[in-house]
């Protein structure tokens, strides 16, 4: 049997739970929106991840283009949906986590690789066997297959994971997938248990993780109840694990176009009913953010910076100057 993560796996793509079996190895589109080329959007320090993460020295994070997700209200949807990125050779991926280290990074935060998770055994143990030392993040939607979580559980050491809903429908409706919340559970409950079998959650003295698990939950205006679900599932499958909480959805024009509760943003009292009901379910490390709505701290400039070598990158830019 073809391990999931085998490259080879790819004429038959079912890295995902939506396991469409695109043939991606020839060039075919998966749902997701990727083809057989490695993509990557953006490659630099980003310093507004949960503290554990981003530290002082910034989170080394690696956005890659498309995703499994079709999430309506998506504040990423240029790279998520819409195409933007440069393809790359994986050996390029290896030298990106390379320099970030370089550049002092905590750690190596891989944003949504989700279907590029096949490419993932053999540049991490390349860029380790080149003098990689720092933790490996896998920054997800939750949306993940289990078995994928379990061939990933010696290379990933930081799990930051979504868990979106805990209302089906409202992943049918927002993000076009008929199982989130029974996909989610089953991956949440793999990532904390491939952590406890590598001995449990790591923090340095100065705070910094280096093994563990935290779960994220973005608040949508007009579902705190579903919101106090998906604290109480949390808690049913992690038990006590640090959870961040946020306000920052943003009506996308998409959003602000429709009528309802998404064209607006999260009101004062409904983040303030979740962050109660976390406290009131026992959470002991949560982080939650101040203000409203999202700004340019939450959500970076998409211009491929650091995707290129740094020759490549002003090759680049002087062809485009003579176009």
């Amino acid at each position: 049997m073809i391990a999931l993560l085998d490259p080879s796996s790819l004429i038959h793509c079912e890295l995902c739970p939506r396991r469409c079996r695109a043939n991606r190895a020839a060039g075919e589109r998966g749902v997701c929106g990727a083809g057989g080329a490695l993509k990557i959007a953006r490659a630099a320090l980003h310093f507004w991840e949960e503290p554990p993460i981003s530290g002082e020295a910034g989170s080394g994070t690696i956005f890659f283009s498309a995703c499994p997700l079709k999430c309506v209200y998506c504040q990423n949807h240029e790279i998520s949906t819409g195409g933007f990125g440069i393809e790359v050779e994986p050996e390029r991926l290896v030298e990106i986590m390379l320099e970030l280290q370089a550049q002092g990074a905590h750690n190596i935060n891989l944003v949504t690789a989700t279907h590029f998770a096949h490419l993932l055994p053999d540049a991490i143990a390349e860029a380790r066997s080149q003098g990689l030392s720092i933790p490996i993040v896998y920054n997800t939607s939750g949306y993940e297959r289990e078995e994928a979580v379990a061939e990933l559980g010696d290379l990933v050491d930081i799990w930051l994971v979504d868990y979106k809903y805990a209302d089906a429908s409202l992943g049918r409706a927002l993000s076009h997938v008929p199982d989130y919340p029974e996909v989610a559970s089953r991956a949440l409950k793999r990532m904390c248990a491939e952590v406890a079998r590598r001995g449990g959650k790591l923090i340095r003295e100065d705070g910094i993780m280096e093994r563990g698990v935290i779960v994220r939950h973005l608040v949508l205006p007009g579902s705190a109840a579903d919101s106090c679900a998906v604290l109480d599932r949390v808690w049913e499958i992690a038990g006590d694990v640090p959870i961040s909480v946020m306000n920052q959805y943003t009506p996308n024009e998409r959003m602000r176009a429709s009528e309802g509760d998404l064209a607006r943003a999260v009101s004062a009292s409904e983040y303030e009913l979740v962050l109660d009901h976390a406290d009131e379910l026992g959470f002991s490390t949560m982080f939650w953010q101040e203000g409203g709505a999202v700004d340019e701290s939450f959500t970076p400039a998409f211009d491929t910076t650091g995707v290129l070598r740094a020759a490549d990158a002003v090759d680049a830019a002087d062809s485009a100057c003579r176009g």
